[in-house]
């Protein structure tokens, strides 16, 4: 399955990159697995996707949670909380 994964603010810049199209392996199904995924790639994913760190994910332009179910082609976006004055 693949995937494109966009990254938004402070992540486009840790990851070095705004946007990937990844190939998952079939063990990849959530969005849980996807983080889970991506943290092993080592850093920085590790440490910016960790458990306790707050950001957010979107699945097809919508607010995904965690055990929301991947499909083959599908954008996830990752991007840490929005706040404004």
């Amino acid at each position: 399955m693949k995937c494109q994964i966009l990254y938004f603010a402070r992540m486009r810049e840790v990851f070095a990159t705004p946007a990937e199209e990844v190939a998952l392996p079939d063990s990849v199904r959530t969005i849980a697995d996807l983080l889970n995924w991506l943290r092993a790639r080592g850093e920085p994913w590790c440490s910016e996707l960790a458990a306790g760190k707050t950001f957010r994910v979107a699945l097809n332009q919508e607010m995904a949670s965690l055990d929301q179910i991947l499909t083959d082609a599908a954008e996830v976006a990752i991007f840490p909380p929005v706040t404004g004055g």
